[in-house]
């Protein structure tokens, strides 16, 4: 293969999970996490989102809605089998175990409702309040709609800065990290190797992190140009703009991940700085896991050979 750092976009893409890495490729997904015991557990399932059943997922724009949906969904469904392996020995010794698992999904469920709501107040509406301070000085209603928008950058960049000093997110980032090196191992043309993968960046156009940032800029444009006067309307508006919000960012960073043009390279370079505090760099455990959960959904031997036409003549050639 040539010296240029040719891409090809896989298709599949991923989250970090407590001790662990799931990864999707279509309607299949797979959480691989390392035990306490040291071994790594593997689960394999199909998930088909409400996107793909409604036959939407071709529909610029309204396909982000559901894109962004799923990911939240999926995302819980991951963390919960993570969690569950670090909890059946007490579930196991519960009275009724059934009972109990039941009552962690109910809880898990409520936590993560009363968390987005909680999300939307301080990304969303305590932005507004801050910058609404600023009435009595500044007359130019454009200048304080960009004035909130600044606001809410800072307070998620300080959030993420904050959440980083915590052991468990910054072990939750080092997954983070292993993951997207497996990601960006495959797409520029290697075999997935624990030396290969070590030596790939932990940087991705496609993460998440990016496209939160993207939802924060395109907040900001949409504000700068719907308003309205009352109060309670602006706050209403800027919740209810939320998957218009989602739907174009989606649409952005969709476009990023396939394409390496200038202008996207621009587009992208916030979000990749952002992912210095997102993703930090893993262990070998931690990228064995993230390759075996890869290996689960993905046949990356015949991604290499369609798409940059290597040759594997036996798994000698690959050993790592």
């Amino acid at each position: 293969m040539g010296k240029k750092k040719i891409t090809h976009y896989s298709g599949i893409g991923g989250q970090a999970v407590l001790e662990g890495v799931m990864m999707r490729n279509k309607d299949m997904y797979a959480v691989a996490v390392r035990k306490e015991n040291g071994e790594i557990a593997v689960e394999v399932d199909h998930y088909l989102g409400k996107g793909d059943s409604l036959g939407l997922t071709h529909i610029p724009f309204i396909r982000g809605v559901f894109a962004f949906w799923d990911s939240l969904v999926l995302g819980m469904k991951s963390l919960n089998f993570s969690a569950s392996l670090f909890g059946q020995e007490e579930i196991a010794q519960a009275k009724d175990p059934i009972a109990a698992e039941s009552r962690e999904k109910v809880a898990t469920t409520i936590t993560t409702v009363v968390a987005f709501v909680i999300a939307i107040g301080i990304f969303m509406v305590l932005p507004y309040y801050l910058s609404s301070l600023f009435n009595d000085y500044i007359r130019n209603n454009s200048v304080v709609v960009l004035i909130e928008g600044g606001i809410r950058i800072a307070i998620f960049v300080l959030y993420v800065l904050l959440i980083s000093l915590m052991k468990d997110i910054r072990r939750l980032f080092r997954y983070h990290g292993a993951e997207h090196k497996c990601i960006n191992c495959l797409e520029r043309g290697k075999p997935l190797t624990l030396e290969n993968v070590k030596e790939s960046t932990r940087l991705h156009k496609r993460c998440g992190s990016s496209f939160l940032l993207f939802v924060m800029f395109v907040s900001i444009i949409l504000f700068f140009f719907i308003r309205v006067q009352s109060i309670p309307l602006r706050i209403l508006v800027r919740v209810a703009l939320i998957p218009v919000i989602a739907g174009i960012s989606y649409e952005i960073i969709r476009l990023a991940g396939r394409s390496n043009n200038i202008i996207m390279k621009i587009i992208s370079a916030p979000g990749l700085l952002l992912q210095m505090l997102t993703t930090k760099e893993p262990d070998d455990e931690m990228i064995e896991v993230g390759i075996k959960s890869v290996e689960a959904v993905f046949d990356w031997r015949e991604f290499l050979e369609d798409s940059f036409g290597y040759k594997f003549e036996d798994d000698e050639e690959i050993a790592e």
